[in-house]
């Protein structure tokens, strides 16, 4: 038995290569660990919590998790001692197929912080694929005239293993006629021919069995067989003949269907049907070689049948034939080796997982949002990609490993100005021409509470009319929050104050959600002219955010208030006015007054006189002052007039409608002879009355002026203060009572009723002051004897509320 075995290639320079990558891989930062295939579940692989620099108590709150794409659940970490260990079957052929690398990438994810760690689990192969050939029964057809050394192809077993596991020995089961021929090709590639030493003689040896044996370079080796049954055929004994035995071609990869691949051309030395040549491929071709070419039997043109993918398949190895028609028919071999070049055929695919949505306006830069993988199935610059963001946006990627990137955040956020960002991930390859993705994501921002509620203004001015019903509506206030939901939910509130004695909530009130206020019970003008307060509007935040603004509630005056009567003079009663008056004064001589007052203001307290006739009376000899209240004579008094004079004048206001009060003036005629001494103390009383009348006209005069004046300046100041600054609360204290002032030639009043006011800002409370022009001297006397004065031209003058 003659037997021949391929020697074992030197793998060193390959081990050594591979322990320089994992040096350069170790330096980089990555934890590489290696396990081989096929590993039992459980079996240790490495203590990643410890070299991650992970406490073991810590992986469970932080959410230790691990994630590896496409690779299912293949390995698995137990939380409780951090070690990864073997959770499944790992086939390093079902993961690799023949790459010489192979491995496991996981991505570790962990919160609080966020961290992403890359971890590599090579895959190392073991010996656990025997060689395979193509079939287990071979027949080859020898022509008994075939010369010594004549070949024959075989067609190799192949391993799914790599390395030293993949590397392949074959023997030949001893044989008289034939030994086997292998010859190295490159590191992977053996060409195996069957050699003829001896001469066949078909009517001695018909038929020679061999068995040929592949043994693998594992440890433990495995093998692998196939029978070879070889017949003897006689007569055609020229075989075709090509001029090489192997052929190389490049092809570009998704070429046109059809497309020629090579033309084959054999000779047969033979003649006639001997050396008609027939091609075919040979029949131990895998389906991946029919299903993608066909060969033309006449020509020996090949052609592409099926769309060829580089990403699919590298590389083919065509067995072809060429038989002759001769009796029987001979036959030639070659292969044809056909490698594809790869083109830019494939886009770039692009993932992202969501992290953190939606993230909160406030936070920090840096922050993760989500993790972005890429890959193409291109090789070479072709499969290199570029990832980038659309812009405009807050956000930037941040590469943590290749091929995969973090999206995090750039720059700060504001809800209020944008609510949510479309992002958009370009990832673009290096292929000519350039090839691209997109994926995109939309990105919520959450609100958090950074905005207070805002009123429209400052403050208000409201303008209510007095004894309004209690709970009535007067104004209603409203603030905006640019914020949303709970954020933006305003509750309003009063800012609680004391009112004089009184707290400012039995005054007013505000609904809490429409921002309705409320008067709680009636105004009284003349108590409480201005009520200023502030209402608060605060949102339902955490914390909560306000702000205020300021109302002003005027109360306007109505004429509530009938006049009163004053008593004549000190210590007098309020009841009626008595006084002497001599027989012997002449006309229009003052003989009383009556005083009254009005509480309300303006003109609800601009007061007239009215002199009421008795019925069926005769005309009296008196009158009295339409604004002054003083009773004079219209002529001199005589003998025929009554002793004693009941007079009732009425006292009306200007308001809407008037309200009035009636006095009653006693007087008693007396001789002037029976009262020297009332009438000198009288006559006396008048001149000195007259002379003090004309001194307060003056100062009447002069005090109009500087309250005029006073009114105007403090207009101007009051402008200047609410343009320049906020106004600022005080509390003014009660008045006085009011004063009144009469004289022959008018009266005024000085009112300043015991009220409480709220001011917009320091200074001397608000009063009132209402002038009356002094009477004109008396006018013509009608025929009925009556003095009437020219009432036109007694003109008020009204200042109130400076």
């Amino acid at each position: 038995m003659v037997s021949s075995k391929s020697r074992a290639v030197d793998i060193r320079p390959l081990l050594l290569s591979f322990l320089l990558l994992a040096a350069g891989a170790a330096g980089s930062g990555q934890v590489h660990y290696s396990v081989p295939e096929e590993a039992k579940h459980g079996t240790f692989v490495g203590r990643i919590a410890q070299d991650l620099g992970l406490e073991v108590a810590e992986l469970v709150p932080r959410l230790f998790r691990v994630a590896s794409k496409g690779r299912g659940d293949l390995l698995e970490v137990n939380l409780q001692n951090g070690i990864l260990f073997v959770n499944s079957r790992i086939d390093r052929e079902e993961l690799c197929g023949r790459n010489a690398e192979c491995s496991i990438h996981l991505e570790v994810i962990v919160d609080r912080p966020l961290q992403v760690f890359h971890v590599e689990v090579e895959v190392k192969d073991i010996n656990d694929n025997p060689p395979i050939f193509p079939m287990a029964v071979k027949t080859i057809r020898f022509h008994e005239s075939r010369l010594l050394d004549s070949r024959f192809p075989l067609e190799g077993a192949s391993d799914a293993d790599i390395g030293v596991n993949a590397l392949l020995s074959y023997k030949l089961s001893s044989s008289e006629f034939f030994f086997l021929d292998v010859q190295t090709n490159d590191e992977l590639s053996q060409s195996l021919s069957l050699v003829l030493r001896k001469s066949l003689d078909r009517e001695e040896t018909a038929e020679v069995n061999l068995l040929l044996v592949a043994t693998d370079g594992g440890k433990p080796e495995l093998t692998g067989t196939v029978q070879l049954l070889i017949k003897v055929l006689d007569v055609n004994d020229n075989e075709p003949t090509f001029d090489q035995s192997v052929y190389k071609v490049q092809l570009l990869e998704n070429i046109a269907n059809g497309t020629l691949v090579i033309k084959l051309n054999s000779s047969d030395a033979d003649e006639g049907s001997n050396s008609e040549i027939m091609y075919s491929f040979s029949s131990d071709v895998p389906p991946t070689i029919t299903t993608k070419f066909k060969i033309d039997p006449s020509s020996g043109e090949i052609r592409t049948k099926g769309k060829l993918d580089y990403e699919e398949m590298k590389s083919y190895e065509i067995q072809v034939i060429a038989y002759d028609n001769g009796t029987p028919s001979m036959s030639g071999h070659c292969k044809i080796t056909v490698k594809l070049v790869d083109i830019n055929d494939n886009t770039p695919e692009v993932s992202i997982t969501s992290l953190s949505l939606p993230i909160p306006e406030d936070a920090p830069l840096g922050t993760v949002i989500a993790l972005i993988t890429v890959s193409d199935r291109d090789s070479g610059a072709n499969g290199q990609v570029t990832c980038t963001l659309n812009p405009h946006n807050p956000f930037k990627l941040v590469s943590t490993f290749k091929n995969y990137y973090s999206l995090v955040l750039d720059s700060s956020l504001d809800r209020e100005r944008v609510a949510s960002y479309e992002v958009m991930v370009t990832a673009r390859d290096r292929g000519s021409p350039s090839l691209s993705a997109t994926a995109s994501m939309s990105v919520e921002v959450a609100d958090v509470n950074d905005n207070a509620p805002t009123f429209a203004q400052p403050e208000y001015t409201v303008f209510v009319k007095e004894n309004n019903p209690p709970g009535c509506h007067i104004f209603t206030v409203s603030a905006r929050d640019a914020d949303a939901q709970e954020n933006a939910l305003v509750a309003y509130s009063l800012v609680e104050r004391r009112v004089g004695e009184r707290a400012l909530s039995s005054y007013v009130s505000v609904h809490a959600e429409s921002g309705k206020v409320y008067a709680l019970q009636p105004l009284d003008h003349e108590e409480l002219e201005l009520l200023q307060f502030q209402v608060s509007a605060r949102d339902a935040g955490v914390p909560p955010l306000g702000s205020n603004v300021t109302l002003q509630v005027f109360v306007l005056d109505e004429n509530d208030n009938a006049p009163a009567l004053l008593p004549p003079g000190p210590g007098g009663g309020a009841g009626a006015v008595s006084q002497l008056v001599a027989r012997s004064v002449g006309a229009g001589h003052v003989v009383a007054k009556v005083r009254a007052v009005d509480a309300d203001s303006g003109y609800n307290a601009w007061l007239s006189y009215e002199l009421q006739a008795a019925a069926g009376a005769a005309r009296s000899p008196f009158r009295v002052g339409l604004y002054t209240g003083e009773i004079s004579t219209t002529r001199a008094l005589d003998e025929a007039d009554a002793p004693r004079q009941r007079l009732l004048v009425l006292v009306k206001d200007h308001g809407e409608p008037a309200l009035t009060a009636t006095a009653t003036v006693l007087l008693s005629l007396e001789d002037s002879g029976q009262a020297p001494k009332a009438s000198s103390r009288a006559s006396a009383g008048v001149a000195g009355t007259e002379t003090a009348l004309v001194d307060v006209n003056v100062y009447l005069i002069v005090a109009i002026c500087a309250v005029s004046s006073l009114f105007v300046l403090t207009l101007l100041l009051y402008t200047a203060l609410r343009c320049s600054a906020p106004p600022s609360e005080g509390a003014c204290g009660p008045g006085k009572p009011r004063l009144v002032c009469s004289s022959a030639v008018g009266s005024w009043s000085y009112s300043q009723q015991r009220r409480q006011r709220v001011c917009s800002g320091e200074g001397p409370p608000k009063t009132d002051l209402m002038a009356f022009s002094p009477s004109l001297p008396a006018g013509p006397i009608s025929a009925d004897g009556e003095e009437h004065p020219d009432v036109d031209a007694a003109i008020p003058a009204i200042v109130s509320n400076f």
